[in-house]
């Protein structure tokens, strides 16, 4: 028989059915389990896309000779014909399961080792030994499911852009250092001594330079990278579905992401509705405490510090004497929180900044109230009113800075529903974030930044307080949040030098300084930039989520760990001194 290695295979495990039955076939893959009954083997061989039974029985001595010698991720090849499985053994959890491969031949093509965890969905693996052994992880068929699933989600955004108009144009890799942000990872220039250059964070100004170049409309899947703290949705090195388009109104821009968006979870098998309800940014801090809520559920805050803007009780009356507030939320209807209960709640907040809980309660009996009795009956009374506590309602308070209320609130609230089981599964809940201010003020570098990027539009009516209050511009940005996930943000570009330059005056950028980092672009705009703007969505988070998976190191081949190391390639490592030498490069303490 002609070699196997040599012998084309004539279809995949998981394509045999009944059509098939009576014909002669050729498949490969990996052994995922063998069942001995002396002169009765069953294999179930296993590629990506299912698992089929082989069937080597006791008139077949050669074969069942082989069949008796492989073990569990042998790599084989076996010829023989589909039949109909005997009704008693037919296996309805497999597509495959009404039909098997009597075996005519099998060829082992390769040995395997024992596997250091099994090939299967039920492991308790730690995730460090599945990251070393990567390659062996991603035979498992809920990682193959998800790559796939990323194949056609990636596969779906390049066509509905193409038959949208847009070009796919590559930027480079190898650029220029514009820390503004989040920290570059460097690369030295062996040629050019003391030089380096940065991998890009995004391509945001090559983007914009197209848009002067006249492209009109582009986009890329393209891959960034970001030296930060990394977290189950961030990696080092990412994937980001980038568009741009010129002459851009923030109803055409919006309507072009929500059809691409349509278009990426229908690859998903997922049914989403556009529109998609629009927000402002400073309603959703009111009403969620942050600018990506999840609106699946509700527990609104509400603000209670009108209640105790003459309290006795010192601790809140210093805390709105210096500008903070009484914040919080209703939990679900039910018994009063026990002590040990808000002791927990307490120790979730604190991880946020905040230092405790408080509660109000309303049952049969009236009001009671973790706080001191120095709080008044009425005062009380004013802050069920103003949360409308109802019976047997407990309204969940803090009080503080308002940035560290919101943001131990925004996570307090989905503890909570998590713990009440209030989140619904298979929904899907989109929400655009607008008008967000233009600038943040920076304690620790004592100076206002972008909260976005640089190079986003103050709003029109706003453009005069960049000189005078730059704190109260708001921007011409949005972001589009999911589940209570951010999966992309943009904003209109500012497409006037004397706008940028008054942007980075506000930002503390010297001319020369701007210059030197940004001067390409701001000469661009001296020739007749365009209006333009765009959006930048995070494929990694998208089809983490399509995929119901918790972590985007699900949805990536070769993913780092949280500390951003590759266990499987042990990189980074350390290089030769020749290598340092070679790029002018000492190592101090070495």
């Amino acid at each position: 028989m002609k070699d196997m290695v040599e012998r084309e295979r004539t279809c995949y495990c998981g394509e045999l059915d009944r059509k098939l039955i009576g014909t002669e076939i050729v498949v490969k893959g990996w052994v995922d389990r063998i069942r001995d009954l002396g002169n009765l083997i069953f294999v179930d061989l296993r590629d990506r896309t299912g698992i089929v039974q082989i069937v080597a029985s006791s008139g077949q001595q050669e074969i069942l000779k082989v069949a008796k010698e492989i073990r569990p991720e042998y790599v084989i090849a076996v010829v023989g014909k589909v039949t109909e499985r005997d009704p008693e053994t037919v296996n309805p959890e497999l597509p495959t399961g009404t039909v098997e491969v009597r075996a005519e031949h099998i060829e082992v093509l390769n040995t395997s080792n024992t596997p250091p965890f099994p090939i299967n969905e039920e492991i308790s693996t730690s995730e460090e030994t599945r990251l070393r052994y990567r390659f062996l992880d991603l035979r498992r068929r809920s990682l193959q499911k998800n790559i796939l699933l990323r194949h056609s989600i990636t596969l779906a955004t390049r066509n509905h852009l193409s038959e949208a108009g847009f070009y796919e144009i590559e930027t480079p890799f190898l650029t220029k250092s514009t820390p503004e942000g989040a920290r570059d990872y460097l690369v030295p220039s062996r040629v050019q001594r003391g030089h380096f250059y940065a991998l890009p964070q995004s391509p945001q100004l090559f983007k914009q330079l197209l848009m002067v170049s006249g492209f009109d409309r582009y986009f890329q899947i393209v891959r960034c990278f970001r030296d930060e703290d990394l977290r189950a949705d961030r990696q080092p090195e990412f994937t980001q579905v980038d568009i741009e388009l010129s002459f851009p109104t923030f109803d055409t821009l919006f309507s072009i992401v929500e059809s691409l968006l349509r278009t990426m979870f229908t690859a998903a098998d997922i049914q989403i509705e556009t529109p998609f309800p629009r927000l402002a940014y400073a309603d959703s801090i009111n009403r969620f405490g942050t600018d990506r809520p999840d609106t699946r559920f509700g527990l609104e805050l509400c603000d209670v510090t009108k209640a105790f803007t003459e309290t006795s009780f010192q601790v809140f009356r210093q805390i709105i004497e210096e500008d903070g507030c009484v914040k919080g939320f209703l939990a679900p209807a039910g018994p009063r929180y026990s002590r040990k209960e808000i002791d927990d709640l307490g120790e979730f907040v604190q991880q946020y900044g905040a230092p405790a809980v408080s509660w109000i309660h309303s049952d049969a009996d009236g009001l009671r109230s973790s706080l001191p009795k120095v709080v008044s009956e009425s005062e009380l009374s004013r802050a069920a009113e103003l949360a409308e506590l109802g019976q047997d309602q407990t309204l969940l308070m803090l009080a503080g800075k308002p940035k560290v209320v919101h943001d131990a609130l925004a996570a307090l609230r989905v503890h909570i529903a998590r713990r009440h089981a209030l989140i619904p599964e298979g929904q899907w809940n989109f929400l655009w974030i607008h008008d967000f201010p233009l600038l943040e003020w920076d304690e620790e570098e004592d100076r206002f930044t972008a909260l976005h990027h640089p190079f986003t539009s103050p709003r029109d009516e706003d453009a005069e307080l960049l000189v005078t209050d730059p704190g109260r511009v708001k921007a011409k940005a949005y972001d589009v949040v999911l589940n209570g996930i951010e999966i992309g943000g943009g904003s209109i570009r500012i497409h006037r030098e004397e706008i940028q330059k008054q942007v980075f005056d506000a930002l503390r950028i010297p001319e020369h300084e701007a210059k030197e980092r940004f001067g390409f672009l701001l000469e661009a705009l001296h020739f007749g930039a365009p209006p333009h703007g765009g959006i930048a969505l995070g494929l990694d988070r998208i089809v983490m989520l399509a995929a119901g998976e918790r972590s985007i190191r699900e949805v990536i081949a070769f993913p780092k760990t949280a500390r951003g190391l590759d266990l499987m390639c042990a990189a980074p490592s350390t290089v030769s001194e020749r290598q340092l030498r070679d790029l002018h490069i000492q190592l101090k303490g070495h």
